[in-house]
């Protein structure tokens, strides 16, 4: 369950970069960014 956050964040990051760099989409992208550092975080406490 673990590797499956981080896979998420990881193509949610991802998303985001694309977006900020490409698309230019402000709304969306900073959501994908936020959905990102959710998972890490759940990631990281349920590690612990």
């Amino acid at each position: 369950m673990r590797s499956l956050l981080y896979i998420i964040a990881v193509i949610l990051v991802i998303g985001w970069l694309l977006g900020v760099f490409v698309y230019s989409v402000s709304g969306l992208i900073h959501i994908l960014l936020v959905l990102a550092v959710i998972a890490l975080i759940l990631g990281l406490i349920r590690r612990a």
